[in-house]
């Protein structure tokens, strides 16, 4: 994903042999050990998890201090933004798109659940308005990358097209789509469309380290 000076990001597939044939509460109880292991194994300086509540809005909840509580739930949001180090931001997603942004001068990251309608509400944009605000941010120097998220002909909405202009439009010079399409590859991905609600999610995790 990134590879940006003391900017960790990863990104969980779909993981093999996990039973997530249920609803989302079945589907992420049954992820969380391994989840939890990946996250030990690839961020082990890390102290508090932060985890969206993502209601398909554009709010976005900005990390401010250290916590000494392991996760973090931060209600009616579905995004996250930081310049504090050992905060890991975390969003599931099985066909919405994650969207990462780290800013390569000030080191300020967010990351965001852009489906639908966070682009509709243009998400991106409200992060960028807020990173400015409190971090001196220059589009400019942004770097972003779109996740794997489910698009044309599976969809009928191309979200990843719009926040790709959207991007443009805000003066973001580096942003990268992975071109993945959720629905194309269930071995790799989890797809809500397709699984019709009975299926897992993937998780972007970012962090200042």
């Amino acid at each position: 994903m990134l590879e940006l000076s003391e900017i960790q990001a990863s990104w969980i597939p779909r993981l093999a042999g996990v039973d997530v044939l249920g609803d989302r509460e079945f589907a992420l109880r049954n992820l969380a050990p391994h989840h939890d292991r990946w996250i030990e194994d690839r961020f082990p300086e890390i102290s508090t998890r932060h985890h969206a509540e993502q209601v398909h809005g554009n709010r976005i909840a900005v990390v401010t201090e250290t916590s000494d509580q392991a996760i973090l739930q931060h209600a009616g949001v579905d995004g996250l933004m930081t310049n504090v180090p050992g905060q890991l931001l975390a969003i599931y997603v099985a066909d919405c798109a994650a969207i990462y942004l780290v800013d390569s001068v000030t080191r300020a990251i967010a990351l965001l659940h852009s489906g639908k309608k966070g682009t509709e509400g243009n998400i991106l944009r409200e992060a960028v308005i807020q990173m400015t605000e409190l971090y001196g941010t220059r589009p400019s120097d942004l770097v972003g990358v779109v996740s794997p998220c489910i698009r044309p002909p599976d969809y009928e909405i191309d979200f990843a097209a719009t926040i790709r202009r959207q991007a443009s439009e805000l003066g973001i010079a580096h942003f990268h789509d992975t071109c993945q399409n959720t629905a194309t590859d269930l071995a790799v991905h989890y797809s809500y469309r397709i699984e019709k609600g009975q299926t897992g999610r993937m998780l972007a995790l970012l962090a200042l380290v």
